[in-house]
């Protein structure tokens, strides 16, 4: 299956968002890890969510702060690379369009253009999906900022927690923070995870090896089977069609660590 293309979209209108969600749903190589109409939220969400691309409406006038404002506060955080910046705007002022460059946006999409729909957004950002890719790792390599190990932590929790929600494992599941946690830990490349996970909740190793594979058990039995199509594109190996525990773990773990590498790699170079 084709690389994800990871976005965050920062919009006010409800009726938008649900188009972008939709068309986002309808498209498997692209997956929205956000979306918020909170200028301050949204420099959260990059963060923690770490998305290839932003799609930003400029005025937010149903939600909290603006465009402007999220583009400054962005260009002045401390980030290991550059998400490619998508802006949709019905502001026709040159003036705020060269501000907003500026500042860092890569294309501006005028909203009251005749194709413009939530499809035509999604799938200009899929078609230059290879260029994003390509500069999300060319600046991460070049000279990323150095993060504590905390922040890259959360990162990855963050990320490791929005993969295990696309295939329906419900957050009260028992199993859950276990598989959170044994896929971060895993990526760290500590193999005996369960025991390490065991000995941090008082627990025994069979007992939080059962959790989490009944957490994985309940999730091919009740999820839908299009998510499960869709978002975990490992190959099964068991009869019974479900994912074992090993293959679980390894398959999110070697995702998430596929993509954070470099900022593991740089900081520790820092400290």
């Amino acid at each position: 299956m084709n690389k994800l293309l990871t976005i965050l979209l920062v919009e006010d209108e409800p009726m938008e968002c649900g188009a972008f969600i939709d068309c986002a749903d309808y498209t498997d190589d692209v997956c929205l890890v956000g979306v918020t109409d909170d200028a301050n939220k949204a420099l959260e969400l990059v963060k923690d969510c770490f998305p290839d691309a932003i799609i930003l409406d400029l005025e937010l006038h149903k939600g909290s702060g603006n465009g402007i404002s999220f583009l400054t506060e962005l260009h002045n955080a401390r980030l290991a690379y550059k998400p490619y910046i998508l802006v949709t705007t019905n502001n026709v002022s040159q003036i705020v369009h060269g501000q907003t460059r500026r500042l860092g946006a890569d294309f501006i999409i005028h909203k009251s253009q005749a194709d413009y729909s939530a499809e035509s957004v999604i799938e200009f950002l899929r078609s230059a999906k290879e260029d994003i890719h390509s500069l999300r790792i060319k600046t991460q390599s070049a000279e990323p900022a150095a993060l504590p190990p905390g922040e890259i932590r959360k990162r990855m929790m963050a990320r490791a927690n929005a993969e295990i929600d696309r295939i329906g494992i419900s957050p009260k599941a028992i199993g859950r923070i276990y598989l959170v946690e044994a896929i971060i830990l895993n990526a760290d490349n500590q193999s005996d995870f369960i025991k390490t996970i065991a000995q941090k909740h008082g627990k025994t190793d069979a007992s939080v090896e059962r959790a989490m594979q009944n957490a994985i058990n309940r999730a091919w039995r009740h999820a839908d089977c299009e998510d499960l199509e869709k978002y975990y594109t490992a190959i099964i190996t068991s009869d019974k069609g479900v994912p074992t525990l090993t293959e679980f773990i390894c398959h999110y773990s070697n995702k998430i660590k596929s993509e954070y590498h470099p900022l593991v790699a740089y900081s520790s170079k820092q400290t």
